[in-house]
């Protein structure tokens, strides 16, 4: 199990390492999209867009639907909450290094600002 997570895990960030893909994830996300559709914005052949969406589909981040000589092709958010999970676990060792520094950085603060005027303590 764990070591299948971990190849899921691998060709999930292997997908998203790069910004052709995470562009095309992003277009996808407000829709389905044709695979002309989503080699629109850069500048590659169609060829190239075809490789970029096996391997989302590879990643199982993307669906291709054949209808007739046009793919389509839909997000699927799935794998996403996988790496999510799995960043999280750093997510919440940086917020708690990062609240124990804000912590330290107020004390340290408190000690070097001079007592208010009129504070007779």
């Amino acid at each position: 199990m764990v070591e299948l997570q971990t190849v899921q895990l691998d060709t999930v960030f292997h997908a998203l390492g790069d910004s052709t893909r995470r562009r095309m994830l992003r277009d996808l996300a407000v829709g389905e999209r044709t695979v002309s559709q989503l080699a629109e914005p850069f500048a590659i052949s169609l060829a190239a867009a075809s490789k970029h969406i096996k391997v989302l589909e590879h990643a199982g981040l993307l669906r291709r639907e054949v209808r007739g000589r046009t793919h389509l092709c839909r997000l699927d958010p799935g794998p996403l909450a996988s790496a999510h999970q799995w960043l999280g676990v750093y997510e919440r060792f940086w917020t708690e290094r990062l609240d124990v520094l804000e912590r330290l950085l107020r004390e340290e603060d408190a000690r070097k600002s001079p007592p208010p005027e009129g504070d007779d303590t």
